[in-house]
């Protein structure tokens, strides 16, 4: 560590730099006070040290007031003799770190060492709880910019049932404490006309500020060009992805945005969808029970933001007379315990059908929660590893 020392007593700085020495520090002295300042002002230093005298209780305060004007995360590690110790006080309410006795034998330079050691440390943790708590601060505003995204309220069409849910990741670090991650999942549901819903799910890659404001960027886009009402979902996909290609902050670093984009015709009872790399949907036939993926082979192509003039192919996939169609991201089916020894096991598709099997006569809100209670509960308590997205879309009446 750098140590400033102002010492008032130059007959005793040799032997200052003898005990102070041993830990291999770089050491600057002075017995002067406008030293002192300047030395502060020019250079970084992790702790100083000086005698609360210099040369008499005002003055050192006076020396003492303007190093924590100059620095003030450094710590300041105050000297007294065994009369004046009453006098620190001053010193410690206005931030002083730690402070000696002088004792008439000295013994106190055995300590010094020690003790400015244990201030450096003590001021670093609280300069690393701060950091942290800023952070948590920033981590918690991407998050909430984030939610502002998706849509509070989705209205249905007649016949139709529609809930959609988001939570962000959240896993447990020492001492079990959990930490709630900001990420880069998005839904959105709109009608183009009184006959077609469209559907969207998407996933950025990664967490924090990256994945939000990769996701915030897609969604300026989505709600830009949805007016153009496009009819072919591959078409609007291809314009998402050129226009992705070209910003920094989502394709920086190897990013990407897997999204889902479908079109629900109610007339025709069928799905039209374009898949850029994200999980397919799978259909629930509410009168058989047969629980499948949207296609029998996953015609995805490459996720956005890569690789600008991709073409997308369209897919028309036929409903059931009654269904329900689930719309999820990666976080769900990923989730995982992580305190299996052996083998990394996924909650996966088999879990997802699992459950939407299990909830056949239950209501879409049911089914919802218990979709994100039995993925976290295969987590054995550690938390989902990404933030799930879900979108559940209901029909009953044929």
């Amino acid at each position: 560590m750098r140590i400033l020392v102002a010492w008032d007593r130059p007959e005793q700085l040799e032997l200052l730099e003898l005990y102070l020495g041993l830990g291999g520090h770089e050491m600057t002295y002075t017995v002067d006070r406008d030293e002192v300042i300047k030395h502060a002002q020019e250079s970084l230093w992790d702790i100083v040290l000086m005698p609360i005298t210099l040369p008499d209780v005002a003055g050192g305060f006076e020396i003492f007031s303007k190093l924590k004007q100059i620095s003030p995360d450094v710590p300041i590690v105050g000297v007294c003799e065994p009369q004046e110790v009453y006098r620190i006080v001053q010193f410690v309410v206005s931030g002083m770190a730690a402070y000696m006795i002088r004792d008439t034998n000295g013994d106190f330079f055995f300590m010094i060492l020690n003790v400015l050691e244990t201030a450096v440390e003590a001021a670093r943790s609280v300069r690393e709880k701060k950091v942290l708590e800023h952070l948590r601060e920033e981590i918690n505003a991407v998050r909430k910019l984030q939610e502002s995204m998706i849509p509070q309220e989705i209205g249905a069409p007649p016949g139709y049932q529609i809930c959609a849910r988001y939570e962000p990741a959240q896993i447990r670090v020492l001492g079990g404490h959990p930490v709630t991650m900001a990420g880069g999942d998005y839904y959105d549901v709109f009608h183009l006309d009184d006959n077609s819903m469209v559907l969207i799910v998407g996933d950025a890659s990664g967490h924090g500020m990256k994945a939000a404001m990769s996701i915030l960027v897609m969604h300026t886009l989505v709600r830009m060009i949805r007016t153009q009402r496009y009819q072919d979902t591959a078409a609007f996909v291809e314009e998402i992805n050129n226009q992705l290609s070209q910003q920094s902050i989502v394709n920086d670093e190897g990013g990407f945005i897997t999204l889902l984009y479908a079109i629900l015709s109610h007339d025709r009872q069928e799905i039209q969808w374009t898949s850029a790399g994200h999980p397919l949907p799978l259909i629930q036939d509410l009168d058989t029970g047969e629980i499948r993926p949207m296609s029998d082979n996953d015609p995805s192509g490459m996720p956005l933001a890569i690789v600008p003039g991709m073409e997308y192919e369209t897919t028309i996939t036929k409903l059931p007379k009654r269904f329900r169609l689930l719309f999820y991201t990666d976080g769900l089916a990923e989730a995982f315990p992580s305190d299996d020894p052996g083998e990394v096991k996924q909650f996966g598709e088999q879990g997802i059908t699992r459950t939407l099997k299990e909830c056949g006569n239950a209501s879409l809100d049911e089914t919802m929660e218990r979709l994100f209670w039995e993925s976290q509960y295969f987590t054995h308590g550690a938390g989902r590893h990404d933030d799930t997205s879900i979108v559940l879309v209901e029909r009953l009446l044929a």
